[in-house]
Parts: C-alpha cells; sequence; structure tokens
C-alpha cells in the first residue's frame, strides 16, 4: 500500500498540499481480527476495533506530520485535505459506509462460493476518517506546525453531482459507476493483493448497483477537513494557497 511519507516527499518545500492521500495508514492495525463480516469500522465493529484504528491513526498521522516538518524550510506551510467525519462518533453511517457497501459486495461473492468468508473476515482497509477534533488534537500534540486553520466542507459521492454542474440530472446507475470508479482507483490494488485480481471486475459491478441503490434512497456526502498549519519557524503569516 502507498506510504504517505513516501508518495508525498518534497525536499526543501516552502509550501506544498495535498488531498487524501495522508488518509491511508501504514498500515492494517493489530487486534482487529475479531471484525467479523467488515472491511472497516462498522456499527457491529468490536469496541476495540474502533480503538484500534483510532491509535493507528494518531500513530501515523503523527509520524507524517514530523516527516512533512523536516521537509520545510522557514516561511513554510503546509495544506492538507483529509476525507473525514462531521461527528465525534466513529460508527456513524456517514463514517463508513461506502466502505460497508463494499464489505456487503464481497459478502454477495461469499453468497454465491466465489470469495471464502474466511479471506473477508481476515481483511480490513487502511483507511481511516477523522474527525475535526481528532485533527486538532494530534496537530497540537504532536507538536511540529501550528495549526492556523481548520475548516470542514462537503461534497457529494457523486463528482458529477455538484452545485455547479447546472446540466446534471440523476441517474442512480450512472451515479453508482462514477462512485465505483473512483473507490476502485483507490482501492483495488490492495482488494487484489489480498483476494486475487480476477474478482474484481465482478467485484465493482456488485458496487456499483449497491452504490446506485443506496443513492437512489440517501444523497451521502464526503466529509473533507481541511488544515493550514505552518511550521513554527515560519516568519510568514499566510500560505499562498490561502
Amino acid at each position: 500500500m502507498a506510504k504517505a511519507n513516501i508518495v508525498l516527499c518534497m525536499n526543501a518545500a516552502d509550501n506544498y498540499q495535498t488531498s487524501y492521500a495522508n488518509n491511508s495508514l501504514l498500515q492494517v492495525p493489530s487486534g482487529v481480527e475479531n471484525n467479523y463480516r467488515n472491511i472497516y469500522m462498522a456499527k457491529s465493529s468490536p469496541p476495540n476495533v474502533i480503538k484500534a484504528y483510532s491509535e493507528q491513526f494518531e500513530k501515523d498521522f503523527s509520524n507524517f506530520l514530523r516527516s512533512r516538518s523536516e521537509e520545510l524550510v522557514a516561511g513554510g506551510g503546509m495544506l492538507l485535505t483529509l476525507i473525514g467525519r462531521s461527528i465525534t462518533n466513529p460508527t456513524n453511517k456517514c463514517c463508513f459506509y461506502i466502505w460497508d457497501l463494499l464489505a456487503i459486495s464481497l459478502l454477495q461473492l461469499v453468497a454465491e462460493g466465489l470469495v471464502e468468508e474466511s479471506e473477508v473476515d481476515s481483511f480490513n482497509m487502511p483507511f481511516y476518517n477523522p474527525c475535526e477534533e481528532e485533527v486538532k488534537e494530534i496537530v497540537e500534540k504532536e507538536g511540529s506546525f501550528d495549526l492556523d486553520k481548520l475548516e470542514i466542507f462537503q461534497a457529494n459521492w457523486d463528482f458529477e453531482d455538484d452545485f455547479s454542474n447546472k446540466n446534471f440530472v440523476f441517474d442512480k446507475h450512472k451515479s453508482g459507476q462514477n462512485v465505483a470508479d473512483c473507490v476502485r482507483a483507490v482501492a483495488e490494488p490492495i482488494l487484489a493483493s489480498h483476494f486475487g485480481k480476477t474478482i474484481m471486475d465482478d467485484l465493482f459491478k456488485r458496487y456499483a448497483n449497491n452504490v446506485a441503490d443506496h443513492l437512489s434512497v440517501e444523497k451521502t456526502k464526503y466529509i473533507n477537513v481541511t488544515k493550514f498549519g505552518s511550521h513554527p519557524l515560519s516568519t510568514a503569516p499566510h500560505s499562498p494557497y490561502l
């Protein structure tokens, strides 16, 4: 899986920005073997799974911040955008449902004998969507950056369903496919390494249909947490990105 501190390496940078790559954990949390029939945190996940994900994110995000601070010159700053959540409860539907639908798709393959249930039980996504309070706490605790601004904004799952797109007409199948294509671009390498490449087309076809059915009932949004932090040695009060 991609490691944020490799993907985002920018030596001697004055300023830089990144979106979403730092949601990736460097590894799946340990001690989540009892997260049966889930591939991420979910309503049915035991408390230890929620705790393990939270602790792993704190560890990996702290390392990310520390590494980035070493690459910034005086006067530099960093703008980050993460997929997050708007509430502190990590098992709220808005936090996990995009992965829950993928788990449902995998379990459909299990029901047809195309995937072993034990394979699903042993797989968990290396991902975490933090709330605003978590990001603020970790940044302040780690200490490499001064937190200058922290904002929340929303975006629909389907990137075409945007207020600026005046020609948008909802088609559940097209929206389902758009979401599935985006998730596939992020998750397929990880999924294929565990389940094999041969089921990927079938899996994401089912996933697109499951997302389509969901969006026909409920329009769901990504919650984005945007953070601008300046290096403590910074002499510039504002970033050119803001």
